[in-house]
């Protein structure tokens, strides 16, 4: 048992997956001597060389089509876009080819990548380093999409990833890159397409992802220090939808907020809410609510506090139900 950070905890699990397969390279932006922005990759061109970690040019869509092409020649690249509104350049090349690749050969052909996205605000920088844009990825059959929020989860998570034979869009929540927790590294707790009920309760479902688990663990124990119990869920993967731990939670409480960073409107809090109340119609005892970005362009850093989800807003939100 190993106390990491998120990146340090990516770090380990990038360098155990290439230990163990020759064919995992990893791309990317100033990854390689540098170790990248948030030096997840640091330390990995040394000890594996340049040819296993790569330095591109900042040419996105040139760096996923390359690794399409190493994913078709049997290599399993992992990609890093290092900050979320850079991947647009690619956006092409990940919904017109990698999604589809495998659907187009009749199953014949895999396409193992993982396209690296540190995702959301949070960090005091600019619009297109701030940016929550999973919904996109998410609506796109083909794709798998994940998200981590702690370290344990991103230490299996991205080797999971590298594993699976379907392309995964890959989430790293940037500002928690530097929260540690406990990893052990003997063993995975849990597959990568499945949710978590990472605190017990039974007044209310809470379901968030990436960094808003920490937010809504946060409201949950405050609700608790005034007398009401929040079960918190992490989604863990948003394509595809674990909605059976999520329903069975619902069963359990008869009421569910969700909450992301992304805007709410047709973002996965629209999905689920419409999953759940579909599935779990008679055991809601109110409306499925949400809380999430407001559907503005991400503003300067000065505001990004106030466009944020935070404490507040989630426990409002979490009073509103419970009113019903």
């Amino acid at each position: 048992m190993s106390s990491l950070t998120i990146a340090r905890a990516l770090t380990a699990g990038l360098r155990r997956a290439m230990e163990d397969d020759p064919k995992v390279i990893l791309m990317g932006e100033d990854i390689g001597k540098l170790g990248g922005v948030f030096r997840v990759t640091e330390g990995l061109q040394k000890d594996f060389g340049e040819e296993r970690v790569m330095d591109t040019p900042l040419a996105e869509a040139g760096i996923v089509g390359t690794a399409i092409g190493l994913a078709l020649r049997g290599y399993r690249p992992v990609v890093e876009i290092q900050f979320d509104g850079f991947v647009y350049p690619a956006f092409d090349h990940i919904v017109s080819q990698v999604a589809k690749m495998r659907a187009r050969s009749l199953g014949f052909v895999k396409l193992p990548m993982v396209i690296r996205i540190p995702v959301g605000g949070g960090i005091g920088a600019v619009e297109h380093h701030s940016e929550s844009n999973e919904a996109y990825f998410a609506h796109t059959a083909g794709l798998r999409v994940v998200t981590v929020s702690n370290p344990q989860d991103a230490y299996w998570g991205i080797q999971q990833a590298i594993a699976t034979d379907d392309p995964v869009i890959f989430y790293e929540p940037k500002r928690r890159y530097w929260d540690k927790g406990e990893v052990d590294e003997s063993a995975s707790t849990r597959g990568l397409f499945e949710a978590a009920v990472i605190k017990e309760g039974t007044d209310c479902t809470v379901v968030a992802y990436g960094p808003m688990v920490k937010t809504c663990l946060q409201a949950a124990q405050a609700a608790e220090d005034e007398g009401k119990s929040i079960e918190v869920v992490d989604l863990r993967s948003l394509s595809p939808l674990d909605l059976d731990t999520v329903v069975a939670s619902v069963e359990k409480t008869g009421r569910l907020v969700v909450v992301h960073e992304a805007s709410t409107n047709l973002g996965l809090g629209a999905e689920v809410a419409a999953a759940v109340t579909q599935r779990a119609f008679y055991s809601l005892e109110a409306p499925v609510l949400r809380v999430g970005g407001y559907n503005l362009p991400y503003p300067p850093s000065r505001l990004e506090e106030e466009f944020l989800p935070d404490l507040d807003r989630v426990l409002d939100t979490v009073d509103r139900a419970l009113a019903f």
